[in-house]
């Protein structure tokens, strides 16, 4: 019977020690508890932003009181998006979906001309050739100009909107206006952005 070899051991219980050691040390740096937790509450935050913002925006919009709607506004997979009333040549009554996204309050200044103390929430394109603005109430109900909580900003041009009810009726059946644009509805306008740069 050969004697054991105690230094052999010893180098291979020493070299598990230290694999052990070097894989903890990895796993602790790769998995910081304070990174994944500001990671975690940042897209909470997020997710929460944009579940308000829906609440508050999804429905349907007109710029003239008296005007069926135009515009709509809804949560959808792909996140919180609008949408504009295509002609009934189209074959259907919506375009396709282009995304919206919270915007700061505290950017409201440069769409429109109130307080942002006075604002509930805004939202946009990306391109920010749309951008919607929920005025608080109370506010409204100050200011002789308003006679709607929402402001809207279209093609560099803003004014009170509407939100309406929804309806499957395309825009031509609705306005019969002779200098109607036939690309959009009313007088507005609104391109798909196509890929919009960061």
């Amino acid at each position: 019977m050969k004697p054991l070899n105690l230094s052999k051991i010893y180098s291979t219980v020493l070299l598990s020690g230290v694999a052990l050691l070097v894989t903890a040390c990895d796993k602790s740096e790769t998995a910081d508890p304070a990174v994944s937790a500001d990671t975690a509450a940042e897209t909470l935050n997020s997710k929460q932003s944009i579940k308000h913002h829906a609440d508050m925006f999804s429905g349907c919009y007109t710029v003239s009181k008296d005007e069926p709607p135009q515009i709509k506004v809804s949560q959808q997979t792909q996140g919180l998006v609008m949408q504009m009333k295509e002609p009934k040549s189209a074959n259907r009554v919506w375009d396709d979906p282009e995304p919206l996204e919270p915007i700061a309050i505290d950017k409201v200044s440069k769409y429109f001309s109130v307080d942002e103390k006075n604002v509930e929430g805004v939202i946009g394109r990306p391109d920010r050739v749309f951008v919607v603005a929920q005025v608080k109430q109370a506010y409204v109900n100050i200011d002789p100009t308003l006679d709607s909580p929402y402001l809207g900003y279209i093609l560099q041009g803003s004014n009170t909107i509407y939100k309406v009810e929804c309806d499957d009726t395309p825009a031509d059946e609705l306005i019969e206006n002779p200098h109607q644009n036939k690309e959009g509805v009313g007088n507005i306008v609104i391109k798909p952005a196509g890929k919009v740069e960061s």
